[in-house]
């Protein structure tokens, strides 16, 4: 895997990173804006997402209705993301078709229409997800835990905003929200494939060259007080499973204590995968928590989760409670785990094996060209590509005392928020 790649700058301010990849004649093609759910201010929470979907709506040029069929009859597809710190959409195509995408994304940085009819459309759509998600115990959960874990900080919301944001944010809102934040000055243009680097950066330059930069509205500058004393939560709602989930604090991505915290979850609960777009997964048969809770049936099953975010976010460990068990018996076991963790010696084979199963699940999360192209932007929301390039070598800098440590100081009760999903049937008894 090659990692010879040319950055520059647009005299616009747009940051553009290619990367040649010759191993087939494919080319995938992402745009990042710095723009994502942190961005939100109350009673606007959700605008980014909704914006993303809007970004799909046509612009003069190109009306909706050809974008898809253009797209698939040349071999391609496309999609996009909204996240707490970023925004993203991408094209992968066959190399020879590639102008489809340049055009299409250089189009809509500036010309989407938001029509209003569009926009009251697709506020139901939005809706209706948000609704969706209130259906599946694990988003309930997921979202009063993160919401009792962080108070202040704009991470306090989900990326679909809360419901009532949905139902009042107008058609201005978004439009605002899209000309304060979708400029070149403000997004990281990236291009891994078949192609040759001087050529494409000449395309570049004559597609993004001529946009005009502008003036990126503010990202907030917000510090999360540390809690300082367990909270405690009980949703309960349909269903016949019982859910746990354990929030820690956890530190940005460019802190140097993230790599170790990575080797810690990988030790825990089996490595997460950072690329949200895909990878192979691993098993976590081998984690401390699999063996203390699942395999002396306590619960079904067991994940961890450590995001790399520009600000402090969250650790969380989530745990499907055994039919037969009660949570509190879960409970015991994994705060068990948590001092031994704590207090016992870690022995280098085991953080020899949790860095292996972590290099493994970044190396399957970044082998094909989309995932390539993916990390060129991807890496630059929440540091720089340089920390891709350094991944694998951090995680093998890790001590048995590094990974103590974290799990000392950050996996405090004290610190952190413990949430349980109970089925109405359970929170009768």
């Amino acid at each position: 895997m090659s990692e010879s790649i040319l950055q520059t700058t647009l005299s616009n301010g747009l940051k553009v990173q290619l990367k040649e990849i010759h191993t087939a004649p494919i080319i995938s093609h992402w745009v990042w804006y710095r723009v994502g759910s942190r961005d939100e201010a109350p009673g606007l929470t959700g605008i980014s997402h909704w914006v993303e979907h809007m970004q799909f709506k046509g612009t003069p040029k190109l009306p909706a209705g050809i974008l898809d069929k253009a797209i698939s009859r040349d071999g391609g597809f496309w999609n996009a993301f909204t996240y707490l710190d970023w925004t993203t959409f991408f094209e992968t195509m066959p190399a020879d078709k590639i102008d489809l995408a340049l055009e299409l994304e250089s189009d809509r940085m500036f010309n989407c229409l938001y029509d209003p009819q569009e926009v009251e459309s697709e506020r139901t759509v939005i809706i209706s997800e948000r609704e969706g998600g209130e259906n599946e115990p694990l988003f309930r959960l997921g979202e009063a835990v993160q919401s009792a874990a962080i108070r202040q900080h704009p991470y306090h919301h989900e990326v679909i905003g809360e419901k009532e944001d949905l139902r009042k944010i107008t058609r201005e809102d978004l439009y605002q929200h899209y000309r304060r934040y979708y400029l070149p000055n403000n997004a990281v243009l990236c291009l891994a494939g078949d192609f040759d680097t001087q050529k494409m950066l000449n395309r570049i330059e004559a597609v993004y060259g001529g946009l005009p930069a502008g003036q990126p509205g503010p990202h907030p500058q917000i510090q999360e007080p540390a809690h300082e004393a367990e909270e405690r939560l009980v949703i309960t709602g349909e269903g016949e499973t019982t859910f746990l989930q354990v929030a820690y604090p956890a530190p940005a991505a460019s802190h140097p204590d993230f790599f170790a915290y990575t080797l810690l979850d990988s030790l825990l609960a089996g490595p997460s995968g950072l690329n949200m777009f895909g990878g192979g997964g691993i098993s976590n048969k081998t984690s401390r928590l699999y063996r203390a809770l699942v395999e002396k049936e306590l619960a079904v099953a067991v994940s961890g989760g450590l995001q790399a975010t520009i600000d402090p976010f969250l650790y969380t460990a989530t745990l499907t409670i055994h039919p037969a068990r009660r949570f509190e018996e879960a409970l015991q076991a994994f705060d068990d785990e948590i001092r031994r963790l704590q207090d016992e010696p870690i022995t280098r084979a085991e953080i020899i094996r949790a860095a292996k199963q972590a290099r493994a699940m970044f190396a399957y999360g970044s082998e094909n060209i989309t995932n390539q192209a993916f990390w060129l932007g991807y890496a630059e929301m929440f540091d720089h590509y340089e920390w891709f390039l350094n991944y694998v070598a951090r995680l093998e800098q890790v001590t048995p005392e590094q990974v103590q440590r974290i799990a000392q100081t950050y996996l405090q009760p004290v610190r952190r928020v413990v949430g349980v999903y109970l089925p109405e049937k359970g929170a009768s008894e």
